[in-house]
Protein backbone atom coordinates (compact mmCIF):
# COMPACT_ATOMS: atom_id res chain seq x y z
CA UNK A 1 0.00 0.00 0.00
CA UNK A 2 1.17 3.72 -1.24
CA UNK A 3 0.25 6.95 0.20
CA UNK A 4 -0.02 10.06 -1.69
CA UNK A 5 -0.62 13.67 -0.30
CA UNK A 6 -4.50 14.45 0.76
CA UNK A 7 -3.60 17.67 -1.34
CA UNK A 8 -3.81 16.60 -4.79
CA UNK A 9 -7.19 14.89 -3.79
CA UNK A 10 -8.41 18.25 -3.50
CA UNK A 11 -6.77 19.75 -6.22
CA UNK A 12 -8.06 17.16 -9.10
CA UNK A 13 -11.27 17.51 -6.96
CA UNK A 14 -11.63 21.42 -7.53
CA UNK A 15 -10.66 20.67 -11.03
CA UNK A 16 -13.38 18.94 -12.10
CA UNK A 17 -15.48 22.40 -11.26
CA UNK A 18 -19.15 21.34 -11.44
CA UNK A 19 -19.34 18.61 -12.91
CA UNK A 20 -19.05 16.53 -9.62
CA UNK A 21 -20.01 16.11 -6.06
CA UNK A 22 -17.16 18.23 -4.00
CA UNK A 23 -17.85 17.32 -0.72
CA UNK A 24 -19.20 13.43 -1.68
CA UNK A 25 -16.14 13.32 -3.40
CA UNK A 26 -13.74 14.43 -0.30
CA UNK A 27 -15.96 12.40 1.94
CA UNK A 28 -15.72 9.18 -0.31
CA UNK A 29 -11.44 9.54 0.55
CA UNK A 30 -11.91 9.77 3.99
CA UNK A 31 -11.49 14.15 3.68
CA UNK A 32 -13.55 16.45 5.96
CA UNK A 33 -14.99 18.82 3.19
CA UNK A 34 -14.86 21.35 5.57
CA UNK A 35 -11.51 21.12 6.82
CA UNK A 36 -8.30 22.73 5.93
CA UNK A 37 -5.82 20.94 3.35
CA UNK A 38 -3.00 19.63 5.19
CA UNK A 39 -0.30 18.23 2.56
CA UNK A 40 0.93 16.17 5.51
CA UNK A 41 -2.28 14.61 5.29
CA UNK A 42 -2.03 11.16 3.23
CA UNK A 43 -4.50 8.52 2.11
CA UNK A 44 -4.42 5.48 -0.05
CA UNK A 45 -2.76 5.23 -3.30
CA UNK A 46 -5.21 3.32 -4.97
CA UNK A 47 -8.54 5.15 -2.92
CA UNK A 48 -6.49 8.25 -5.13
CA UNK A 49 -6.55 6.51 -8.24
CA UNK A 50 -10.18 5.23 -7.15
CA UNK A 51 -11.04 8.68 -6.81
CA UNK A 52 -9.98 9.99 -10.23
CA UNK A 53 -11.55 7.20 -12.32
CA UNK A 54 -14.72 8.71 -10.59
CA UNK A 55 -14.16 12.17 -11.72
CA UNK A 56 -13.43 10.93 -15.29
CA UNK A 57 -16.55 9.42 -15.37
CA UNK A 58 -18.54 11.73 -14.54
CA UNK A 59 -16.66 14.85 -16.64
CA UNK A 60 -17.72 15.56 -20.41
CA UNK A 61 -14.33 16.73 -21.19
CA UNK A 62 -12.24 14.27 -18.58
CA UNK A 63 -9.17 14.19 -20.80
CA UNK A 64 -8.24 17.77 -20.35
CA UNK A 65 -8.24 17.22 -16.32
CA UNK A 66 -4.57 17.04 -16.06
CA UNK A 67 -4.32 20.71 -17.44
CA UNK A 68 -6.98 22.17 -15.44
CA UNK A 69 -5.33 20.53 -12.00
CA UNK A 70 -1.81 21.90 -13.21
CA UNK A 71 -2.54 25.96 -13.05
CA UNK A 72 -3.96 25.08 -9.39
CA UNK A 73 -1.35 23.68 -7.68
CA UNK A 74 0.91 26.65 -5.93
CA UNK A 75 4.97 26.21 -4.39
CA UNK A 76 2.88 27.39 -1.47
CA UNK A 77 0.85 24.50 -1.32
CA UNK A 78 3.50 21.95 -0.82
CA UNK A 79 4.67 23.17 2.36
CA UNK A 80 8.31 23.76 3.39
CA UNK A 81 9.17 21.68 -0.08
CA UNK A 82 7.46 23.89 -2.34
CA UNK A 83 9.57 26.78 -0.12
CA UNK A 84 12.77 24.98 -0.87
CA UNK A 85 11.66 24.54 -4.47
CA UNK A 86 10.80 28.98 -4.48
CA UNK A 87 13.87 29.69 -2.64
CA UNK A 88 16.24 27.16 -4.74
CA UNK A 89 18.92 29.81 -6.77
CA UNK A 90 17.84 27.98 -10.03
CA UNK A 91 15.43 25.77 -11.62
CA UNK A 92 17.82 22.67 -11.52
CA UNK A 93 18.66 23.47 -7.87
CA UNK A 94 14.72 23.69 -7.42
CA UNK A 95 13.98 19.92 -9.40
CA UNK A 96 17.32 18.76 -7.64
CA UNK A 97 14.87 19.56 -4.18
CA UNK A 98 12.06 17.45 -5.38
CA UNK A 99 14.74 14.19 -6.06
CA UNK A 100 15.58 14.89 -2.77
CA UNK A 101 12.80 15.01 -0.64
CA UNK A 102 9.64 13.45 -2.94
CA UNK A 103 8.82 11.36 -0.42
CA UNK A 104 7.31 14.30 1.76
CA UNK A 105 4.56 13.82 -0.73
CA UNK A 106 4.06 10.43 -1.40
CA UNK A 107 5.70 6.86 -1.22
CA UNK A 108 4.42 5.58 -4.16
CA UNK A 109 6.36 8.00 -6.70
CA UNK A 110 10.48 9.18 -7.35
CA UNK A 111 11.85 11.75 -9.61
CA UNK A 112 14.96 11.73 -11.51
CA UNK A 113 16.68 14.71 -13.33
CA UNK A 114 18.96 13.00 -16.09
CA UNK A 115 21.04 14.70 -18.30
CA UNK A 116 20.29 14.88 -22.31
CA UNK A 117 23.11 16.65 -23.87
CA UNK A 118 22.93 19.81 -22.31
CA UNK A 119 19.55 19.05 -21.14
CA UNK A 120 17.81 17.22 -19.07
CA UNK A 121 14.86 14.93 -18.60
CA UNK A 122 12.51 15.88 -15.48
CA UNK A 123 11.81 12.53 -14.73
CA UNK A 124 8.97 10.77 -12.83
CA UNK A 125 8.85 7.22 -12.02
CA UNK A 126 5.58 5.78 -10.24
CA UNK A 127 5.42 2.41 -8.84
CA UNK A 128 2.06 0.50 -8.97
CA UNK A 129 -0.27 -0.90 -12.03
CA UNK A 130 -0.69 1.54 -14.91
CA UNK A 131 -4.39 1.28 -14.31
CA UNK A 132 -6.28 4.81 -15.94
CA UNK A 133 -6.09 6.47 -12.52
CA UNK A 134 -2.26 6.10 -11.91
CA UNK A 135 -2.03 7.51 -15.98
CA UNK A 136 -4.37 10.20 -15.27
CA UNK A 137 -2.07 10.78 -11.75
CA UNK A 138 1.40 10.89 -13.57
CA UNK A 139 -0.13 13.58 -16.27
CA UNK A 140 -2.09 15.54 -13.48
CA UNK A 141 1.98 15.77 -11.84
CA UNK A 142 3.64 16.83 -15.06
CA UNK A 143 0.96 19.84 -15.32
CA UNK A 144 1.57 20.39 -12.11
CA UNK A 145 5.31 20.89 -12.26
CA UNK A 146 5.14 22.89 -14.94
CA UNK A 147 2.92 25.01 -13.40
CA UNK A 148 5.40 25.78 -10.49
CA UNK A 149 8.20 26.24 -13.19
CA UNK A 150 6.53 29.12 -14.14
CA UNK A 151 5.83 30.57 -11.19
CA UNK A 152 9.57 30.99 -10.15
CA UNK A 153 10.70 31.41 -13.97
CA UNK A 154 11.42 35.43 -14.83
CA UNK A 155 10.95 34.32 -18.20
CA UNK A 156 7.57 32.24 -19.47
CA UNK A 157 8.49 28.71 -19.25
CA UNK A 158 7.96 25.98 -21.95
CA UNK A 159 9.52 22.39 -21.71
CA UNK A 160 10.95 21.73 -24.85
CA UNK A 161 8.81 18.12 -24.91
CA UNK A 162 6.58 16.20 -22.59
CA UNK A 163 6.67 12.73 -23.09
CA UNK A 164 3.96 10.30 -21.29
CA UNK A 165 4.60 6.38 -21.59
CA UNK A 166 0.82 5.87 -22.14
CA UNK A 167 -1.37 6.62 -25.39
CA UNK A 168 -3.00 9.61 -25.79
CA UNK A 169 -6.65 11.08 -25.72
CA UNK A 170 -8.51 11.32 -29.16
CA UNK A 171 -8.06 15.14 -28.69
CA UNK A 172 -4.60 16.13 -28.07
CA UNK A 173 -5.18 19.77 -27.89
CA UNK A 174 -5.68 20.76 -24.93
CA UNK A 175 -2.06 19.31 -23.52
CA UNK A 176 -0.15 20.76 -26.24
CA UNK A 177 -1.88 24.17 -25.93
CA UNK A 178 -1.01 23.88 -22.10
CA UNK A 179 2.52 22.59 -22.29
CA UNK A 180 3.36 24.55 -25.31
CA UNK A 181 5.36 22.18 -26.85
CA UNK A 182 5.02 18.56 -28.18
CA UNK A 183 3.87 15.98 -26.14
CA UNK A 184 5.10 12.59 -27.08
CA UNK A 185 2.54 9.66 -26.51
CA UNK A 186 3.74 5.77 -26.31
CA UNK A 187 7.26 6.96 -25.04
CA UNK A 188 9.92 5.27 -22.84
CA UNK A 189 9.45 8.04 -20.08
CA UNK A 190 6.77 10.16 -17.80
CA UNK A 191 9.28 13.09 -18.39
CA UNK A 192 9.82 17.13 -19.26
CA UNK A 193 12.70 17.92 -20.98
CA UNK A 194 13.84 20.88 -19.83
CA UNK A 195 16.83 23.33 -21.92
CA UNK A 196 19.88 24.08 -19.90
CA UNK A 197 19.14 27.77 -20.48
CA UNK A 198 15.79 27.16 -17.98
CA UNK A 199 17.63 24.99 -15.92
CA UNK A 200 20.70 27.38 -15.38
CA UNK A 201 18.19 30.52 -15.07
CA UNK A 202 18.05 32.26 -11.62
CA UNK A 203 14.24 32.10 -9.58
CA UNK A 204 12.85 34.89 -9.09
CA UNK A 205 12.77 34.78 -5.43
CA UNK A 206 15.83 32.57 -5.16
CA UNK A 207 17.89 32.87 -1.54
CA UNK A 208 20.54 31.19 -0.31
CA UNK A 209 20.23 31.54 3.15
CA UNK A 210 16.61 30.59 3.08
CA UNK A 211 17.60 27.55 0.86
CA UNK A 212 19.89 26.38 3.84
CA UNK A 213 17.43 26.71 6.81
CA UNK A 214 14.78 24.92 4.87
CA UNK A 215 17.23 21.99 3.90
CA UNK A 216 17.73 21.55 7.52
CA UNK A 217 14.32 21.15 7.75
CA UNK A 218 13.39 18.92 5.25
CA UNK A 219 16.54 16.75 6.45
CA UNK A 220 14.12 16.11 9.52
CA UNK A 221 11.11 15.42 7.91
CA UNK A 222 12.73 12.94 5.82
CA UNK A 223 14.18 11.05 8.40
CA UNK A 224 10.80 11.20 10.30
CA UNK A 225 9.71 9.51 7.15
CA UNK A 226 12.12 6.77 7.05
CA UNK A 227 11.60 5.22 10.47
CA UNK A 228 7.66 5.49 9.95
CA UNK A 229 7.78 4.26 6.42
CA UNK A 230 7.44 -0.04 7.56
CA UNK A 231 4.72 1.01 10.51
CA UNK A 232 1.67 1.45 8.21
CA UNK A 233 2.65 -1.87 6.58
CA UNK A 234 2.84 -4.18 9.87
CA UNK A 235 -0.75 -2.63 10.78
CA UNK A 236 -2.68 -3.59 7.83
CA UNK A 237 -0.95 -6.70 7.67
CA UNK A 238 -2.07 -7.35 11.70
CA UNK A 239 -5.08 -6.24 10.51
CA UNK A 240 -5.51 -8.48 7.31
CA UNK A 241 -5.04 -11.46 9.04
CA UNK A 242 -7.44 -11.14 12.05
CA UNK A 243 -10.29 -9.66 9.53
CA UNK A 244 -12.23 -13.43 9.06
CA UNK A 245 -12.77 -13.06 12.63
CA UNK A 246 -14.36 -9.43 12.47
CA UNK A 247 -12.78 -6.29 12.46
CA UNK A 248 -10.15 -6.06 15.07
CA UNK A 249 -10.07 -2.80 17.48
CA UNK A 250 -6.97 -0.80 17.58
CA UNK A 251 -6.41 -1.39 20.97
CA UNK A 252 -5.94 -5.49 19.97
CA UNK A 253 -4.08 -4.70 17.34
CA UNK A 254 -1.58 -2.43 19.12
CA UNK A 255 -0.87 -5.58 21.53
CA UNK A 256 -0.31 -7.56 18.65
CA UNK A 257 2.52 -5.23 17.98
CA UNK A 258 4.23 -4.80 21.17
CA UNK A 259 2.60 -1.47 21.86
CA UNK A 260 0.22 1.08 23.42
CA UNK A 261 -3.11 2.06 21.75
CA UNK A 262 -2.01 5.30 21.89
CA UNK A 263 1.32 5.16 20.54
CA UNK A 264 0.21 2.97 17.28
CA UNK A 265 -2.36 6.23 17.11
CA UNK A 266 0.24 8.86 17.44
CA UNK A 267 3.04 6.81 15.02
CA UNK A 268 0.01 6.60 12.33
CA UNK A 269 -0.89 10.33 13.20
CA UNK A 270 2.74 11.23 12.19
CA UNK A 271 2.57 9.85 8.68
CA UNK A 272 -0.87 11.40 7.79
CA UNK A 273 -2.93 8.32 8.57
CA UNK A 274 -5.71 6.88 10.85
CA UNK A 275 -5.99 3.41 12.25
CA UNK A 276 -9.90 3.58 10.08
CA UNK A 277 -7.74 4.42 7.07
CA UNK A 278 -5.93 1.56 7.46
CA UNK A 279 -8.95 -0.59 8.44
CA UNK A 280 -10.91 0.18 5.61
CA UNK A 281 -7.64 -0.07 3.13
CA UNK A 282 -6.82 -3.73 4.68
CA UNK A 283 -10.25 -4.51 3.70
CA UNK A 284 -10.78 -2.88 0.28
CA UNK A 285 -7.15 -4.71 -0.88
CA UNK A 286 -7.83 -7.56 0.50
CA UNK A 287 -10.97 -7.78 -1.57
CA UNK A 288 -9.90 -6.82 -4.62
CA UNK A 289 -6.83 -9.61 -4.66
CA UNK A 290 -9.79 -12.19 -3.73
CA UNK A 291 -12.30 -11.41 -6.00
CA UNK A 292 -9.50 -11.44 -9.13
CA UNK A 293 -7.12 -14.05 -8.25
CA UNK A 294 -9.47 -16.63 -6.67
CA UNK A 295 -12.73 -18.44 -6.87
CA UNK A 296 -14.28 -17.45 -3.82
CA UNK A 297 -17.77 -16.52 -3.43
CA UNK A 298 -18.85 -12.89 -2.64
CA UNK A 299 -20.04 -14.57 0.60
CA UNK A 300 -17.00 -16.19 1.42
CA UNK A 301 -15.25 -13.38 0.56
CA UNK A 302 -17.43 -10.73 2.70
CA UNK A 303 -16.75 -13.38 5.73
CA UNK A 304 -12.76 -13.27 4.59
CA UNK A 305 -12.72 -9.41 4.91
CA UNK A 306 -14.78 -8.95 7.95
CA UNK A 307 -18.05 -8.62 7.00
CA UNK A 308 -21.49 -10.32 8.56
CA UNK A 309 -23.38 -9.85 5.49
CA UNK A 310 -22.74 -10.14 1.67
CA UNK A 311 -24.73 -6.70 1.34
CA UNK A 312 -22.59 -4.83 3.84
CA UNK A 313 -19.87 -5.88 1.98
CA UNK A 314 -21.27 -5.33 -1.79
CA UNK A 315 -22.00 -1.87 -0.31
CA UNK A 316 -18.53 -1.16 1.50
CA UNK A 317 -17.06 -2.24 -1.89
CA UNK A 318 -19.29 -0.19 -3.99
CA UNK A 319 -17.81 2.74 -1.79
CA UNK A 320 -14.68 1.62 -2.37
CA UNK A 321 -14.15 1.40 -5.67
CA UNK A 322 -17.08 2.38 -7.31
CA UNK A 323 -18.10 -1.29 -8.96
CA UNK A 324 -20.37 -3.62 -7.75
CA UNK A 325 -17.84 -6.61 -6.11
CA UNK A 326 -19.33 -9.01 -9.15
CA UNK A 327 -18.64 -6.31 -11.90
CA UNK A 328 -15.38 -5.50 -10.31
CA UNK A 329 -14.09 -9.59 -10.81
CA UNK A 330 -15.61 -9.61 -14.62
CA UNK A 331 -13.55 -6.99 -15.51
CA UNK A 332 -10.02 -7.46 -13.52
CA UNK A 333 -10.26 -11.53 -13.69
CA UNK A 334 -7.44 -12.84 -15.96
CA UNK A 335 -8.96 -14.27 -18.91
Amino acid sequence: MGSISSLFARKVITAAGDSVDRDALLSSVGLEPSSQTDVAHMISDEVYYDLLERILEQMEHGHELPVRVGPLMLCDNYGALGLAWKAALTLRQSFERVVSYARLWTSVAEYELRPEGQNAYFILHRVGERRLGLRVSNECTLASATSIVRQVSPVQFSPLEVHCKHAGPENKAAHEAYFGCPVIWNSELDALLVSEDDLNRPNLLGDAGITQFLITHLDQEIEKYAAEDTFPDDVRNVIARALSSGVPKASATARQLGISERTLQRRLKSGGLTFQTIVENARSDLARGLLVQSDYSLAEIAFLTGFSEQSAFSRAFKRWSSHTPAKFREKHKPV
